[in-house]
């Protein structure tokens, strides 16, 4: 079956309510540039409010230096500014307490991952309500250390999640983050997945059902490459080649796996066909826009009723995630009653 037409972002420009913040905000300073493309609901669309983020989070500070543009920004090369940016956009427009990662965990760009998301809800939702609450259940595929998508998904819409990854190192860190926040733990459910090689099998049960899954996956097809390409990011940086962390941090299973992007997607399908009617919509991130034909080959033989490839963007950097359900559409009507009803 012929790949469908790209799902296309809602027009509406709202955006939604950031909470109180209780300290004060520091005087104005020149206006951050916005972020061209994000999802109309991004909270990060219009750029960082850094004297806001600094109000709630004093310890970015120190990081903060001014930009060509006149206004501030971080050295986004130095992985403590990163950490520390984060720390602060998780607490300021998430609520989220206690966020920290261990020193070479992959740590996320928050607006990008957020993205994803509102993406997700718009898939779920076919040009009908914006789904939200409880009863829309996602599972994240290597959440890691991090475990940003599920705690920017329930945030934002509510969604309950199961979080799995082969780490037991990132799964102890995501639950200190858990055990922070007061009702994440009963919101965000973790599974450590034993089989490197297995994508769903050993983490979903025998009866569950999930209205989506998403997925950041491994790029690279060794450790080798996965530092032959750091290398070459820290040189273009004008760091050296003598650098071999990421600026967003990252390790093992984070980073590579057999087959990289392409092998590791294959997988997830072959498995999400023993799957099919027990899931909505799977979905994942996929890097390389290279590896799109052949991956819409293999759902194609697999049997998916329908495919999209979505894209996103922010600013210069393109981006994009491939859906795929072997649900008929009066199938997946039927299926959101689950949440439209509830």
């Amino acid at each position: 079956m012929a790949p469908k037409p790209p799902v296309q972002a809602p027009k509406s420009h709202a955006k939604a309510p950031k909470p109180p913040v209780r300290a004060r905000r520091p005087p104005a300073q020149a206006a951050p540039p916005a972020k061209p493309g994000l999802h109309p609901r991004n909270r990060h669309g219009g750029g960082y409010d850094f004297p806001k983020l600094i109000a709630v989070c004093p310890e970015l500070e120190p990081y903060v230096r001014r930009a060509p543009h006149g206004g501030p920004t971080i050295d986004f090369a130095d992985p403590a500014a990163v950490k520390a940016l984060n720390r602060a956009l998780l607490l300021e427009a998430y609520g989220i307490r206690g966020w920290d990662l261990p020193a070479d965990a992959l740590c996320p760009p928050i607006p990008g991952r957020a993205d994803y998301l509102h993406h997700l809800a718009d898939l779920l939702a076919e040009g009908g309500p914006t789904p939200r609450g409880a009863a829309v259940r996602a599972l994240d595929i290597g959440t890691g250390a991090s475990v940003i998508y599920p705690l920017l998904g329930h945030q934002e819409y509510g969604w309950s999640f199961v979080a799995s990854d082969l780490d037991g190192a990132a799964l102890a860190s995501a639950a200190r983050i858990l055990a922070a926040n007061p009702g994440l733990e009963a919101a965000i459910a973790l599974r450590r997945q034993p089989d490197p090689k297995a994508i769903f099998r050993n983490v979903v049960g025998p009866d569950e059902r999930f209205d989506l899954t998403l997925c950041n996956p491994p790029f690279h097809a060794s450790a080798r490459e996965a530092r032959e390409a750091a290398q070459t990011k820290w040189r273009k940086l004008g760091r050296g080649a003598a650098g071999t962390t990421r600026n967003f941090g990252g390790r093992g299973a984070e980073l590579w796996c057999e087959g990289g992007e392409a092998g590791f997607v294959r997988r997830m399908i072959d498995e999400s066909v023993t799957l099919a009617i027990r899931v909505g919509w799977f979905t994942t991130l996929v890097s390389s826009s290279a590896n799109l034909p052949g991956l819409h080959r293999a759902l194609r033989q697999a049997g998916a009723v329908e495919v999209r490839t979505v894209p996103m963007a922010q600013g210069q950097k393109q981006s994009r995630f491939l859906a795929w359900t072997f649900l008929e559409p009066e199938a997946r009507a039927a299926w959101s009653k689950r949440w439209t009803n509830s």
